[in-house]
């Protein structure tokens, strides 16, 4: 109860907010336009750009970029004024004037200095006024008049200090403290009035008016000059003026008059004096102290302040209200009932007249979130968080139904009301006068945040994440009979909204129109084309009955929706204001009409009035500001912007790219975008863009037109920049070099074909070579067969030698044993005459040496060199000894060596004995081993 009640004051005497609806206010900070705080003084080009004198120099705005162009000796600049193609200014110890170069880029030529004048020390030059061919410099000692024929000057000196020099209709005014005013005639100064009220009061500015001037002074206000006569200028401003201190004034195309002060603001004036608006840092400035003003061409208001320039709007047709305290919070729903305007916000209702200076006040027990504010027969309905309330004529609320959440509120009869709530649908029924929480309609508890009537009995209910559903009730609205999801696709920020009749649901897929005979959505696919996918924000829809409008909103622009005039098409047209500037929470967009064609939209700051009467389609110039060209790891540098008979041609190596360009539109509430083609690579349209630059990188050799076009508003800039180019062929892609690539690729084709031949004759003779070679092997290869076979056949003839050589000695070792055996046995013959004759024919067998002859010849033909290498060895030996070694070479033993010998075999071992001791061999040494090793 504590918390409630703290809550319930602070609301009561915190948001109590002063509402004033000013025009937009762009404002751009020290860190915006890179330079310091102070802005002395602000003019504008031919060209539309806007130049102000800045304490580090001159500062220039084309509409997208700021460019400082720092003063020649880095001092402060106090005046600036545009004058032809001419940018004069002023500042400390110099004056002189600006001109662009063949680049774009201002180029300062000082007027002060090699003159026959000297200028006085510390001179700083606070004015400049052109006039009929003739520029005039003020300082606080001297004007100096500067004849721009004849580049000469006339000084007008004073012992006085000149607070400012002014310029009314075709005459140049000035005031010196202390004496009064003067006029320059005939390059001459006159004094016209030296009252007092003109001695004692600095004058800021004068204005022409029919029946003489007004004098805007520092201190006491306006005051009104005629023939001599001096009066105070009766207004009902008087009053506020006395109360501040005017530093800088100016009077607008309109006649109205704008003031800046010090510490104040600025004060807005009707041509009658009467105070129109007054705009200070609560209300959107960035400083209160302004020390310029000027009105540009476009009726915009540019103020030089002491920190940060600001444009003032004042042409637009947008007014906006901005919640500094933010105690209004959030707005999702605004309405008007006698006489009041109501806004719906996330911190409760407030309301206030509709009086310009009326305040903003909150509405106890309502705080908390607001949905809905319906007006039924003049009494407003307020659906909120915590339930449903009634406001009464004295703006107090009180509670109709504490069902939570009150969404939506249709009417179904005269009397009788549908709710959409956090938990369903839920009656309202209007009795003895008074509207009443009849009952919760039983059957159906989804969140029914959009809510239409399809039919009586037959509701409609769009759920963002579930769908849309289709239910039916009993005839009194009680109970739900059935219900049943459609087939359409659900989607996040869709809505749903009856208009002439039909019920129509919009997601990011597109506008679809309710059959009731089908009972399903069709696409509509005109109404679709007003809220295209890509440009898609949110569903909800609004009806504005004063001209039976429906409203809609997307991401760049505010749609509206009439019947047709001459068809039953309706007619759609769109207001360009981006969300990014209505600033509305999406899916919560509200508009509400005011007067004529005057419309409130709700926003996170308060909100925004539009006149739809001021709008206007006005389309505007486009300015190339810059090209540059580098190559890939050089700085840019710059391309003339002159105009040539011929398009510039590059070096191939300088084929990248910049172009800057702008639009001199200086409203906040309008977005500039561009768009470009390069025509001879990108012939199609770019994307609409807010940069006011493209680069085109490492481009190919060849002719290029580039096109530029912006819009502001949605609408398309009346001129079209279009730039011809030509990136040069690298040097060898040119003919000469062609040409040589030609001579060269013939030389080669040439020089190919002689080396082919070289090469194909080396292949050929090497081929030759490789088959002769090859030829060589297989001869070779043959031969080595031949051998091998000879070698293998020889080594048969071996093997059978010494099979026959083995045989041989076999045989002759059986037939000695056989003779041996044969004397033997004869031996034992009884009568030895018998058998005399037959030994001697053995002994002559057994001592024949034609069998060793032929075992020599078969032993040699085995290994021909074995007699000759031991008699070479051992000379001593007999040919006894040479038998005894062929046997031992054939390893036999003394025993089957004793037959082949025809001795014993101890007579044998007797002989290998001595040829042992002929051979000189050690006892240890093995007589066999030795000669088989020879």
């Amino acid at each position: 109860m504590v918390k409630r009640t703290l809550y319930f004051m602070f609301f009561l005497f915190a948001s109590i907010v002063y509402s004033q609806e000013i025009p937009p206010i762009e404002i751009f900070t020290p860190q915006d336009y890179g330079a310091e705080d102070q802005n002395w003084a602000i003019t504008q080009s031919e060209n539309n750009f806007i130049y102000v004198a800045n304490n580090l120099g001159l500062l220039e705005y084309n509409g997208a970029t700021w460019q400082l162009y720092k003063s020649p000796n880095n001092d402060i600049l106090r005046s600036v004024r545009s004058a032809g193609n001419k940018v004069y200014s002023g500042g400390y110890m110099d004056f002189g004037y600006w001109m662009k170069d063949q680049y774009g880029k201002l180029i300062y030529q000082s007027l002060s200095t090699n003159r026959e004048f000297k200028i006085k020390e510390d001179e700083q030059f606070w004015g400049i006024i052109d006039i009929d061919g003739f520029v005039l410099f003020q300082s606080f000692e001297t004007i100096y008049i500067y004849d721009i024929t004849n580049d000469n000057f006339k000084l007008i000196h004073s012992d006085d200090r000149i607070n400012k020099i002014f310029k009314v209709n075709e005459s140049i005014y000035f005031q010196k403290a202390n004496i009064g005013l003067f006029k320059i005639v005939n390059g001459k100064e006159q004094l016209i009035s030296s009252v007092l009220e003109l001695k004692d009061n600095e004058i800021i500015n004068i204005y022409a008016v029919d029946d003489g001037l007004l004098l805007q002074t520092k201190e006491n206000g306006i005051y009104k000059y005629n023939e001599q006569l001096v009066k105070k200028w009766d207004t009902s401003a008087n009053k506020i003026l006395s109360e501040v201190s005017v530093y800088s004034a100016k009077r607008l195309s309109d006649g109205s008059f704008i003031l800046g002060t010090i510490s104040n603001g600025i004060i807005h004036l009707s041509s009658s004096g009467d105070v129109i608006a007054r705009i200070d840092q609560s209300f959107g400035l960035s400083n209160n102290t302004v020390l310029s003003i000027e009105e540009d061409s476009y009726g915009n208001v540019w103020l030089g302040l002491d920190n940060g320039i600001n444009v003032l709007n004042l042409s637009s047709p947008f007014e906006v209200y901005v919640d500094k305290q933010g105690i209004l919070g959030t707005i999702y729903c605004s309405a008007k009932n006698n006489g009041y305007l109501y806004l719906g916000t996330n911190q409760g209702l407030f309301y206030k007249r509709f009086d310009a200076d009326s305040k903003f006040k909150f509405i106890p027990s309502t705080e908390g979130q607001v949905w809905v504010l319906t007006v039924v027969d003049g009494i407003l309905l307020c659906g909120h968080d915590s339930g449903t309330f009634t406001v009464g004529n004295d703006n107090t609320a009180d509670f109709l139904s504490f069902e939570k959440g009150t969404w939506t509120i249709k009417p179904i009869s005269s009397d009788m009301l549908l709710q959409g709530t956090y938990k369903g649908l839920s009656i309202l029924e209007k009795k003895n006068g008074s509207w009443k929480y009849r009952n919760k309609i039983d059957g159906f508890n989804i969140s029914s945040r959009y809510v239409e009537l399809s039919n009586n009995n037959d509701i409609l209910v769009s759920h963002e994440y579930k769908g849309v559903y289709r239910i039916l009730t009993d005839s009194n609205y009680r109970q739900v009979s059935s219900y049943e999801k459609l087939n359409v696709s659900q989607g996040a920020k869709s809505g749903l909204l009856k208009y002439n009749g039909n019920v129509f649901y919009i997601y990011e897929d597109g506008f679809y129109k309710y059959d009731i005979g089908t009972q399903g959505f069709q696409k509509d696919s005109l109404l679709s084309a007003a809220f295209p996918e890509q440009d898609y924000l949110s569903g909800k829809l609004v009806i504005d009955s004063h001209k039976n409008r429906l409203w809609g909103f997307t991401k760049d622009r505010v749609i509206l929706i009439e019947p047709g005039e001459l068809s039953s098409l309706p007619d759609i047209s769109s207001i360009p204001i981006s969300s990014e500037i209505r600033k509305s929470k999406p899916g919560y967009e509200n508009i509400l009409h005011i007067t004529k064609d005057e419309y409130l939209i709700g926003s996170t700051e308060g909100y925004v009035i539009i006149n739809l009467d001021k709008l206007k389609e006005e389309p505007k110039e486009i300015v190339l500001n810059g090209i540059e060209y580098s190559s890939r790891h050089d700085n840019f540098t710059q391309l003339s912007l002159s105009e040539a008979s011929q398009p510039i041609e590059l070096n191939y190596k300088r084929n990248s790219l910049k172009f800057s360009y702008s639009i001199t539109d200086f409203d906040k509430m309008s977005l500039s975008e561009y768009q470009y083609r390069l025509k001879g690579i990108y012939d199609n349209w770019s994307k609409w863009s807010t940069n006011s630059s493209v680069v085109f990188e490492n481009l190919p050799h060849g002719e290029y037109q580039l096109e530029v076009r912006g819009r502001t508003s949605g609408v398309i800039t009346k001129n079209r920049i279009e730039y011809s180019f030509i990136i040069q062929k690298p040097w060898y892609l040119k003919p000469l070099a062609i040409m040589a690539y030609i001579v060269l690729v013939l030389m080669l084709i040439s020089l190919i074909q002689v080396l082919n031949k070289r090469h194909y004759k080396r292949q050929k003779q090497k081929l030759i070579e490789n088959k002769e070679r090859e030829l060589e092997l297989e001869q070779l290869e043959s031969q080595k067969q031949i051998i091998q076979f000879k070698n293998e056949n020889l080594q048969m003839d071996i093997e059978n030698k010494n099979r026959e050589l083995g045989t041989a000695t076999m045989n002759l070792v059986k037939r000695n044993e056989l003779l041996n055996d044969i004397k033997v046995e004869l031996t034992k013959a009884k009568t030895i005459d018998d058998t005399k004759n037959v030994i001697r024919l053995i002994n002559r067998n057994l001592n024949n040496t034609s069998d060793w002859k032929l075992f020599e010849e078969a032993f040699n033909n085995v290994d021909k060199d074995f007699m000759r290498r031991v008699k070479s060895l051992h000379p001593a030996i007999t040919p006894n000894d040479l038998r005894l070694c062929a046997y031992l070479r054939l390893n036999l033993s003394s025993k089957e060596i004793a037959p082949l010998l025809n001795i014993s075999h101890k007579s044998v071992e007797v002989k290998r004995y001595r040829l042992r001791k002929k051979m000189g061999l050690d006892h240890e040494q093995s007589l066999t081993d030795y000669i088989l090793e020879l």
